[in-house]
Parts: C-alpha cells; sequence; structure tokens
C-alpha cells in the first residue's frame, strides 16, 4: 500500500486532504511542522510526501531541501507535492527549485489531488522499474565483463586479462619499489598427447594443469591465465625470485603428479611442465618496460625444454645488474 505523509499544521485543511487519501485505499499519516516530517522520513519512509509550505518552525521548503539532501548519492527518490494558499509565483519557484515536483492550492479540489496522487504513482512506479532495469543490466555488464576476461576453456584469465594485469602490477611495483616476478610454462609434447588422444582428452588435460596454476597462487594479486594454446603464466605482485621459484617447482611437481599418461609412456610417461621464472624490480623510467619480464621469462622457457623439459629455469635482473641469462 503506497503510504503518504501529510505535512500540514492547519487542523481542517489536513482533514481534508486526509479523507481524501484514505478514500483512494492509501495509508496515510498527517505530522504538524517540519521537524516531525523529518523523523518521519527516517522513520515511517513514506512513498509520497504532500507538503504545505508555511509551517511552524522549518517551512516546507527548508523540509524538502533535508529531503533531497538525505537522498543524495542514493537511488532514493520521494514525490514531493507542495500544499499552499499562496498563488505567488515566486514562492511557487522556490519551491520547485528546492526539491518540490508538483503543487496544489489548498483547500485542494479532491478530483485534482487524486489525479497528482495517482501521477506521482505511476512516475514512482515507472522509475522503480527502470532501477530494476538498470540493475539487471549492471549485472549483466559484470557478466559479460567477466566472460571477457576468462579464458573459456579452462576458467582461468585469458590473455587479454593477462596483459591488462601485468601491466598493473608493473606499474604497481614501480610505484612501491617492489619486484614483480613471472612464471611461464608450456605443457610438454602436448602436440603428441592431442595426436594420441584427441582434442577432447587435450582440453581436460588442460583444464587439470591450469588449476594446478590457479591454486599456486594463493594471494588476491597473484593472477593465473592461459596465455596461449598449451603455455600459460603465473603473475605474482610484489614477489622475489627465491618465492616464484618456489612456487614455480611447486607448480612441476604438482603436474607431473597429476599423473595424466602421456601418448607414448615409454619416452614421456606423465604429462609434465616446462617454466621459465623472471623477476625484475622495476625503477621509474621502466613504465613501458613490462614486456621486459615477458621475453626474459620466455627465454627462460625455452632453455628448460632445451635442458630436458620437466625441469624450471629462472632470470633475475635488479637496478645496476648487467645479468642477461637464465639461471
Amino acid at each position: 500500500m503506497t503510504r503518504v505523509l501529510v505535512v500540514e499544521d492547519t487542523v481542517t485543511s489536513a482533514v481534508h486532504v486526509c479523507q481524501i487519501l484514505e478514500e483512494m485505499g492509501l495509508e496515510v499519516k498527517h505530522v504538524p511542522d517540519g521537524e516531525q516530517a523529518l523523523l518521519e522520513m527516517n522513520r515511517w519512509q513514506p512513498d509520497i510526501v504532500l507538503l504545505d509550505i508555511m509551517l511552524p518552525g522549518m517551512d516546507g521548503i527548508d523540509v524538502a531541501r533535508h529531503i533531497r539532501q538525505a537522498e543524495q548519492g542514493t537511488e532514493s527518490w520521494t514525490p514531493i507535492i507542495f500544499l499552499t494558499a499562496k498563488t505567488d509565483g515566486e514562492d511557487l519557484e522556490r519551491a520547485i527549485e528546492s526539491g518540490g515536483d508538483d503543487y496544489l492550492i489548498k483547500p485542494p479540489v479532491p478530483a485534482a489531488l487524486r489525479a497528482k496522487l495517482r501521477a506521482m504513482q505511476r512516475i514512482a512506479q515507472m522509475r522503480g522499474n527502470l532501477l530494476v532495469l538498470k540493475d539487471e543490466l549492471d549485472r549483466a555488464n559484470q557478466e559479460l565483463l567477466q566472460l571477457s576476461a576468462q579464458d573459456g576453456l579452462t576458467g582461468i584469465a585469458n590473455r587479454r586479462m593477462f596483459d591488462t594485469k601485468l601491466r598493473d602490477e608493473w606499474q604497481r611495483a614501480i610505484r612501491d619499489g617492489s619486484s614483480v616476478s613471472l612464471v611461464l610454462l608450456d605443457v610438454d609434447h602436448f602436440k603428441h598427447y592431442n595426436d594420441e588422444f584427441g582434442h577432447q582428452a587435450g582440453d581436460e588435460c588442460l583444464r587439470q594443469v591450469a588449476r594446478v596454476l590457479a591454486s599456486a597462487g594463493r594471494r588476491p594479486g597473484d593472477i593465473a591465465a592461459r596465455y596461449g594454446g598449451e603455455e600459460f603464466a603465473l603473475i605474482l605482485p610484489n614477489t622475489a625470485v627465491e618465492g616464484a621459484m618456489v612456487v614455480a617447482s611447486a607448480v612441476c611437481d604438482a603436474v607431473r603428479q597429476l599423473g595424466i599418461a602421456h601418448a607414448s609412456a615409454a619416452t614421456y610417461e606423465t604429462v609434465t611442465v616446462s617454466i621459465g621464472v623472471s623477476s625484475m624490480l622495476p625503477v621509474p623510467g621502466d613504465e613501458a618496460r613490462w614486456q621486459d619480464l615477458i621475453q626474459q621469462a620466455d627465454s627462460c622457457l625455452y632453455t628448460a625444454k632445451q635442458e630436458g623439459r620437466d625441469r624450471v629455469k629462472r632470470f633475475v635482473k635488479h637496478l645496476g645488474d648487467d645479468l642477461n641469462r637464465p639461471l
């Protein structure tokens, strides 16, 4: 039921208005001054306010201003219809500027009062419907945003999100004076696996590797991503090379322990991964060099494969270092 707060200090006018509203089937509450009106706005939370301009103490214009100030920054909106015995255009203009939506000359004609109340109910209903639609659109947009950042096969971050997050963490590392590490891994002999077991089995293999990688990133800022094909990445903010190596070695062991039989068990036994780890301490002036971290991790990954796969190789660079080779 629609709640209507009548703010009117003249008893005869208040009785007249309340009777019309009650005959419309509305829930009505009457208060004689502005202070009580503001109390009931918080306590009773009316749907519509009928507000006399001339009130003892705080006048109706000040009441309307207080109501609108309280609604700022929220999605709340309470229709305000002013009641006035004045027909002065300047007073009516001030009333509307203070936050009023309409006005009626006292004593209000019953048909006019009913029409304006119904109009405000329709406007409030349409506004409510728009807010519901807005919430639904916001949820849909959030879902689309999440999907646009997610790899469809594995459910972890996709390459687009990886690039965005790595840039962000690189800039943060420059501001904080901290290291940032990258773990880049590749599933060993994955083409052979796909050729033997088919793409569905290959997809499931990638999903299992992705789960291992996602569980390895334990902090909120750690980002596991599918880098492309059978390549994966793990961004480790505020992490030096020693910590990154611990994580990478754990990932390498965990994939091996999955025990996924490979296509040629005599040669490969189970699915394994090769991992390259890079760790850098960027400084002001390095803002555009975040891709260096990828290049060094990729170089270490290549070395890991060249040396026999199923292993981790690392690269570390600090300010002033000339080191440019994997360890």
